[in-house]
């Protein structure tokens, strides 16, 4: 278990050394360097999220296009120092492949093109929010917050004001746009668990 005072503070390469001594945890880094505890998800998420990174991949592949899809387990070092991991992300295999090898294997410093949440019983919609306004502020180009309890799936694009995002009301077609030729998922069959 790790217990530590909520004033601490880290540099990336600090909570690097944090997530190495306890391989257990869930965490992720704010931007001022303070640490963010998650709880791992139950059963009914984690089925959600293979389904979703496996409609992710599956598209990646068949689209040839040069995209790399990434679990929830990679941690993305973002432009304002943060380290975050979304459930679910996307990057272009060229910025991908500009890394070093270091880079790649320790937690990318780059911010993924396409991210997506996809909120569990407990989590907090208002926090889950705020974490993606932080993916467009640091480079996303596209995120999507699926909210599998009320069957929502907000929009949020790069373009767009960050703190309005398009909302869609149990959508049957989920649609990336011209930035990902071709990706296309049904979130029924994410909520469907």
């Amino acid at each position: 278990m790790l217990t530590l005072p909520r004033s601490l503070t880290f540099t990336p390469s600090q909570f690097a050394e944090v997530c190495a001594a306890n391989p257990e945890a869930v965490l992720e880094l704010a931007a001022d360097g303070t640490l963010i505890e998650m709880t791992p998800t139950g059963g009914s998420t984690g089925a959600r999220n293979s389904r979703l990174v496996a409609r992710l991949e599956n598209w990646a592949v068949a689209a040839d296009l040069g995209w790399i899809v990434f679990d929830s387990s990679t941690g993305f070092l973002l432009p304002d120092g943060s380290v975050r991991s979304p459930d679910a992300s996307v990057v272009r295999l060229d910025r991908s492949q500009a890394l070093s090898e270091a880079e790649r294997e320790s937690f990318a410093p780059l911010c993924p093109d396409l991210v997506v949440e996809l909120a569990s019983p407990s989590d907090e919609p208002e926090v889950l929010r705020r974490k993606m306004v932080a993916y467009m502020t640091n480079g996303a180009r596209l995120g999507w917050l699926l909210l599998p309890q009320q069957r929502t799936v907000e929009v949020w694009t790069a373009a767009e004001t960050a703190n309005s995002p398009l909302v869609l009301n149990d959508p049957s077609r989920l649609e990336a746009g011209l930035e990902f030729p071709g990706l296309v998922i049904d979130p029924r069959r994410i909520w469907e668990v």
